[in-house]
């Protein structure tokens, strides 16, 4: 099963989606498995880099194997330098990384708040791709709060956008694995 995380937002080819980084996926967590030593090997090429793309790379490499506080720093400078350069559609896939990393490191409800913004500020323009992007994380901080109807209903909104936005086949695979994952809790939950 393709990874549910789903960071097409990047300008850049995406080198989290290579089978080497990101294994799988776990439909119990709604988390991506992930090859630590390839992840690792990653971080080490991109060193130093401090391009927008690299920052906002390393941000995802830094969350996805533990290192919560370093991917809060580079994701901050991520977002600072996404709104120098003014394009705030950038600097809303920044924030979403930032969200990410606060969802991770537990402060669901700050995420949560962040993506709201998000999600609002990227439905109203009409950028498909990062709107879904912020409702399928959104999705999972409300998953990781115990609110399945609230994950349930952003799932469902970020494969609908993704299809508007004609991603591909894979993306749309992952993207509804997380729905079935979703609806797979809510039964369990309804039978008790």
């Amino acid at each position: 099963m393709p990874p549910v995380v789903q960071d097409d937002t990047l300008n850049t080819p995406n080198m989290l989606n290579s089978p080497n980084i990101v294994t799988g996926f776990d439909a119990v967590t709604l988390r991506d498995t992930v090859d630590l030593a390839a992840a690792g090997a990653r971080l080490e090429e991109l060193g130093a880099l401090r391009s927008l793309s690299a920052l906002n790379e390393k941000v995802t490499l830094l969350r996805l194997v533990g290192r919560l506080d370093e991917a809060w720093l580079i994701a901050s400078e991520a977002v600072r330098q996404a709104r120098f350069t003014g394009d705030r559609e950038q600097a809303a896939a920044s924030r979403i990384r930032r969200a990410q990393v606060q969802q991770f490191q537990g402060k669901l409800d700050e995420a949560i708040v962040e993506l709201t913004h998000c999600v609002q500020e990227c439905e109203a323009h009409e950028w498909n791709a990062v709107a879904a992007f912020a409702r399928e994380n959104r999705g999972k901080a409300y998953f990781d709060q115990g609110n399945l109807d609230a994950a349930l209903v952003d799932l469902t909104a970020a494969v609908f956008l993704r299809e508007h936005d004609g991603a591909g086949e894979d993306v749309l695979e992952g993207a509804l694995a997380a729905v079935v994952s979703v609806e797979t809790h809510i039964s369990e939950r309804d039978r008790l």
